[in-house]
């Protein structure tokens, strides 16, 4: 083997993903496995035929680079129909192999050494990877909980995260993990900001149809001098349980579109040709698909929530998402979610993630008690899960190795 160095300093620090140990940790116990944010149950059976028919009649091969057509312009009709958004599906849509290479292919594309990247913490894991491929620094803000327990950012603490070196805000509402959906207020104080320097925004809005208890998704492409600078991502997964297809798209302005598209072509080039029918096919149902999928989940988050609280963990409100966000200070007064993740399996047989590793070295301290459990599993999971829960307070009081 030869001596030199191998993996590229743009990647250290990104070991081993804390997802894949919480995962192993599930199959080797037999835990609930609340970690990972992907669905136990299938979508809809018009989008999973569709898939089936198109894979039949010999939909197999490479699509064209942008996507095809009909599913561009299903993007481009969701776009109108519910956020009133307009873009050409010709020129300002790109299909991508999930919306985490649209993030990617941004990035890489837009970013060069030295750009700063404002992001709020905590974030989805790719975000600080992705970033530092591409050169860029992450300026982070950190998202804290107000006395209702929603997490909010500091105004002053996003203006001075946007420094002269910052080139993009990448923006992520509903946001993943704290399920918090930015009110028009918020995302007018990070829109006026963009102006202001002159910064491009990369918003990821996966869980857009995924927002409860009246809390409504707004596009930051939909305020005043927005859309000019605002490449918006989406993805099907989120919305028709079917993430392990990898079907999402990057809408903007045709120049930004481009930027995007000369990074995406030398990733994947196109994939997932009878799985764009089938997402083409999901975008297109009616309202009340959408509204029933919102439903069931909050009556999942409401079930945990429950289950949680009757074990002694302080919840935190969750507006939208997969995500439901736990303090363990009152069960583990060190505060340490990591090891409480880790050994939560052996005390009660739930698998959950420990949010801190969901921050940058600067603000973990916000977030190392922290702990996020998804919701979005079959009810049966969740009452079971529900059901373990329940002798996690007892077995945590009698457990002397818990940070006592």
């Amino acid at each position: 083997m030869t001596g030199r160095r191998i993996l590229t300093g743009r990647l250290e620090g990104f070991g081993a993903s804390v997802f894949a140990e919480m995962t192993a940790l599930a199959v080797r116990t037999g835990a609930v496995n609340l970690g990972q944010g992907f669905p136990d149950y299938d979508g809809p059976a018009e989008v999973l035929e569709t898939a089936r028919e198109q894979i039949a009649a010999g939909a197999n091969q490479y699509p064209p680079g942008t996507g095809t057509a009909d599913l561009r312009y299903a993007v481009s009709e969701h776009q109108q129909r519910f956020w009133g958004l307009t873009y050409d599906p010709d020129s300002e849509v790109l299909v991508t192999m999930g919306a985490t290479e649209a993030i990617a292919a941004a990035l890489l594309s837009m970013v060069e050494t030295g750009d700063e990247v404002v992001v709020f913490e905590p974030l989805f894991d790719t975000y600080a990877a992705c970033v530092s491929l591409a050169g860029g620094v992450l300026s982070p803000v950190t998202l804290r909980p107000d006395a209702e327990g929603r997490f909010t950012f500091d105004p002053g603490d996003l203006r001075r995260a946007v420094t002269p070196r910052a080139k993009i805000i990448l923006l992520n509402s509903p946001h993943n993990p704290t399920g918090t959906v930015f009110t028009r207020e918020e995302l007018a104080q990070v829109a006026a900001l963009a102006v202001e320097h002159d910064l491009i925004v990369v918003s990821d809005e996966v869980y857009e149809h995924l927002t409860f208890d009246g809390a409504v998704h707004v596009p930051i492409a939909t305020l005043p001098g927005m859309w000019e600078r605002t490449v918006t991502i989406s993805s099907g997964g989120k919305s028709f349980n079917t993430t392990g297809w990898k079907i999402g798209w990057a809408c903007a302005p045709a120049p930004l579109v481009n930027a995007v598209r000369m990074a995406k072509q030398l990733f994947t080039f196109a994939g997932g040709t009878p799985f764009q029918a089938a997402i083409a096919r999901g975008l297109r149902l009616p309202d009340s698909y959408f509204t029933a999928l919102a439903d069931d989940l909050r009556a999942k988050r409401d079930l945990l929530d429950s289950a949680l609280r009757g074990a002694g963990l302080v919840t935190h409100r969750v507006e939208g998402t997969y995500f439901l966000t736990a303090d363990v200070r009152p069960l583990r007064p060190d505060g340490d979610g990591t090891a409480f993740c880790r050994e939560m399996p052996g005390m009660c047989g739930v698998v959950a993630i420990p949010a801190g590793v969901l921050y940058t070295p600067s603000g973990e301290p916000s977030g190392r008690h922290l702990v996020r459990f998804a919701f979005c599993k079959q009810t049966a999971t969740i009452e079971e899960a529900s059901a373990r829960l329940a002798s996690l307070g007892s077995g945590a009081r009698n457990e002397t190795a818990m940070g006592r």
